[in-house]
């Protein structure tokens, strides 16, 4: 942008998404927001408001699910480390959950990975169309990109995940779908060239490519996905021994750095 324009957006900034006229009405996307959507549920909200459009109960169904499998309480589990040591160094809940879905973007697992794993599928759905097999599709995406994500899991062999998102899909009739179909036909080839079993990222955001968000909607969506399973291993923390989160003392560290160095003058 240049500099004339950022001059021109000094005193002003225009947007459609929305508007609050204090004392009057609030404006979300063009919609009242108190008048239309007082009676709808928060996760239908926040869905409109990030893309704008309206979503079938069956989607909302599937989208709800996905944030459920993934609310796990286990305070072993990377985010969720992060909010029980801010509940063990006694900062506040927001800061500590923030903390939380802040690493949960990281690129190795959490929302990284799903946008990518998302993004293949749109790809690979459109090379499809255009006549490509599924094993050149996935061999191309594999010597550009040396993996694929939603396929293979870092601690696990397997995702206890994986039998109940199918049967929901299955349940909710949309197993048919042509990015859902092109997930599976990807594991049956990985399956059988390299032992690759499919992971619960591919099978959501197949799914999710079939409702059509971006990879933006989508992480911006999936965002706050895991705090369900973070705000019990604050509480928990929270109500322990201050500092009493998997502390370890010094000498427990095996330390290969720099040596011990003197700070006085001498």
């Amino acid at each position: 942008m240049s500099v004339s324009n950022l001059i021109d957006l000094e005193n002003g900034y225009s947007t459609d998404m929305g508007k609050a006229f204090l004392s009057e009405r609030v404006v979300l996307r063009g919609r009242d927001l108190h008048r239309e959507f007082g009676d709808r549920d928060w996760f239908s909200v926040f869905l409109f408001a990030i893309t704008g459009r309206e979503f079938s109960d069956e989607h909302l169904q599937f989208m709800n699910f996905m944030w459920v499998a993934s609310s796990y309480p286990d305070p072993g589990i990377w985010p969720n480390q992060a909010a029980a040591l801010g509940a063990s160094a006694r900062t506040t809940p927001s800061l500590a959950l923030i903390s939380g879905l802040a690493i949960s973007e990281a690129s190795i697992y959490g929302r990284k990975p799903e946008r990518k794993a998302l993004d293949f599928f749109y790809r690979a759905g459109r090379a499809l169309d255009s006549g490509q097999s599924i094993a050149n599709i996935v061999e191309d995406e594999l010597k550009a990109r040396k993996i694929l994500f939603g396929y293979g899991r870092p601690l696990a062999s397997t995702d206890e995940r994986i039998s109940h998102t199918m049967r929901k899909i299955k349940q909710l009739g949309l197993d048919a779908g042509k990015h859902f179909q092109l997930a599976l036909a990807v594991a049956d080839y990985l399956g059988d060239t390299r032992n690759l079993t499919m992971n619960v990222a591919a099978v959501n955001t197949a799914v999710i490519a079939d409702i059509g968000l971006s990879p933006e909607e989508y992480q911006i969506w999936v965002t706050t996905g895991f705090i369900t399973g973070m705000a019990p291993c604050y509480l928990d923390a929270r109500r322990r021994q201050e500092g009493g989160f998997f502390p370890i003392r010094c000498t427990s560290l095996n330390y290969e750095g720099v040596p011990q160095r003197r700070w006085d003058r001498s």
